[in-house]
């Protein structure tokens, strides 16, 4: 049996009109110290934006969900927090605040295998 892992993840969300307090799940953010795993999974469903009528600028939206992307993998074009290590840039990503993206508080959990839990959150929460 393989060792169960700690990991954290938190769901990324789009918030259309901050003042309202509605959110849309677009996407996981799924964080393994012990494994150095950092990755982010998101989706932009058309039709969910639709029912919420949300006006948002979808190229805006990709490109703000790329840079939590690259972010995570630490790419050479993410900029300075890409540059952070692992545990600071899932911090990063996770920190409160008020703007159209936003993520949930993270939450604990073990797995032995973090790319699959991933899969699995993003499935439950997103898709």
């Amino acid at each position: 049996m393989r060792e169960k892992l700690l990991y954290e993840y938190a769901v990324i969300r789009l918030v259309p009109r901050v003042e309202r307090e509605e959110f849309l799940n677009v996407g996981v953010v799924l964080f393994c110290k012990e494994t150095a795993f950092l990755q982010t999974l998101y989706h932009i469903d058309e039709e969910k934006l639709k029912a919420f009528g949300c006006e948002t600028d979808r190229e805006q939206l990709k490109e703000n969900l790329a840079s939590f992307d690259k972010i995570s993998r630490g790419c050479e074009d993410g900029g300075p927090i890409a540059r952070l290590d692992l545990p600071s840039r899932f911090r990063w990503l996770t920190a409160v605040r008020s703007s159209v993206i936003q993520t949930s508080r993270p939450h604990p959990g073990f797995s032995s295998d973090p790319e699959e839990t991933l899969q699995k959150l993003f499935r439950e929460l997103v898709l």
